[in-house]
């Protein structure tokens, strides 16, 4: 009898094709749920339940509905918005998962921070201001340096740095003016009513990439983050991973993503984390219940090594082994490959009109470099970091040790050469 894995997902694009690749392997069924149905290909868009990810309550009941005929064995997401209604459904079917009001708090900065600080874990100071609050009163009770953030947009969308009160005006009338956007507004979210202002944390930036597996953290990665979010914006750019952190400070790392996912209540499924580590400590600054987003994950690939040698296994993407555990398999017997490898999310420097990009040979032959994924669309409009939420592309490397890998990755990006076309331009152009 076939098994089926629910995915809820916000997008339609490469992530979800790899989950359905990671299946049609196994020899599972995915069955989406999400809001774009229209937009699946042609295999996945029968039997996909259509949802609202703003309508929670409606998104739920028209999930369990639809398994009633076609039972789930497991459930998993890909984005943040999905991951309340994935807990709600997998609570309500009996599914091992992240319970709902933990899903609910890694969902929400506000929440999360309030939390790690309840629970006297290590965690910048903040304060939080409606909409429509007067920023100049907020200079009293906010120390300098700071960050003003959205509390649920993700991918460091509307983070900024501000150095003094006039900085602090200017931030926080550009993240007003995002979270009142046509976009954001749509996703009805009461968290998008809220802005943070917290202290910045100085110091080096880590991501972890684990699985909670009935209450214990296992972990599948630490990635290093090498260029330095020093602000204003902060862009990611580059993960490396294995790390090359000192052992004490990975430990420490592990130790304090461990504590704050326990601490929130995350249970069953994948966490992704971030923190920033400084001589004061390791701060975690989220912990969501989502895998690592975009293309990201083909930087990784795991192993059995429990396997014998004649018996071996071939490694598996990260979508497999979610969907592994999804199913009941236990992650113990998967680790990271034992190469480094890498990933690039190719930055966007201006706003404008995509044109094209040359020089994709030239950074293909990059020793180490696995491949090249441009996923900007020529006439896309572009928009850089803080109000935009996407990049030109990817670059994927594989080497021996983490820093031959950066090497590549930054080698192969000097290769490439972006026309974007500045939108004054455009506009004229039309115009005559």
């Amino acid at each position: 009898m076939t098994r089926r894995i629910l995915l809820l997902a916000t997008t339609t694009g490469y992530q979800t094709r790899a989950f359905g690749d990671a299946a049609d392997r196994l020899g599972t069924e995915i069955v989406f749920a999400t809001d774009r149905c229209h937009m699946l290909d042609d295999p996945w868009r029968d039997g996909a339940i259509p949802i609202r990810f703003y309508d929670e309550d409606t998104s739920v009941d028209a999930i369990l509905e639809a398994t009633r005929s076609r039972p789930v064995d497991g459930v998993l997401v890909v984005g943040d918005r999905p991951t309340v209604i994935a807990a709600r459904v997998s609570d309500a079917l009996g599914l091992a998962g992240h319970p709902p009001e933990a899903a609910a708090i890694a969902r929400n900065k506000r929440l999360f921070r309030e939390r790690l600080r309840e629970s006297g874990l290590r965690a910048p100071s903040f304060v939080v201001a409606s909409l429509d609050a007067d920023p100049r009163a907020l200079t009293r009770s906010v120390s300098f340096p700071a960050v003003v953030k959205p509390a649920a947009l993700s991918g460091s969308r509307g983070v900024m740095r501000v150095d003094d009160p006039a900085g602090l005006r200017d931030a926080f009338a550009r993240v007003r003016a995002m979270l009142r956007s046509a976009d954001v507004v749509a996703e009805r979210d009461p968290a998008h009513q809220v802005i943070l202002v917290e202290d910045f944390i100085r110091g080096r930036e880590l991501a972890i990439e684990g699985i909670m597996d009935h209450g214990r953290l296992h972990v599948l990665a630490l990635f290093d983050k090498p260029d330095p979010l020093e602000g204003p914006f902060f862009e990611e750019t580059i993960y490396i991973t294995p790390s090359a952190e000192p052992a004490g400070v990975q430990d420490a790392a592990v130790a304090a993503v461990r504590q704050a996912a326990t601490t929130i209540g995350l249970r069953h499924g994948p966490v992704h984390a971030e923190c920033r580590v400084n001589g004061d400590g390791v701060f975690v600054l989220e912990v969501a219940a989502r895998p690592i987003g975009g293309l990201c994950a083909r930087a990784l690939r795991f192993d059995n090594h429990q396997s014998s040698i004649v018996d071996r296994q071939p490694s598996i993407s990260l979508e497999e082994l979610l969907l592994r555990h999804a199913l009941g398999e236990s992650p113990d017997a998967w680790r990271r490959e034992s190469g480094a490898s890498g990933v690039m999310m190719i930055p966007i420097p201006r706003r404008g009109i995509f044109r094209g990009v040359s020089g994709t040979d030239l950074a293909a032959a990059v020793d180490g470099v696995e491949s090249i994924e441009i996923t900007a669309k020529i006439d896309q409009r572009l928009v850089p970091l803080p109000e935009g939420a996407s990049y030109f592309g990817f670059i994927f490397a594989r080497a021996s040790t983490p820093a031959a890998v950066e090497r590549a990755l930054r080698e192969a990006h000097a290769c490439l050469e972006f026309t974007v076309d500045p939108l004054w331009q455009v506009v004229q152009s039309r115009h005559g």
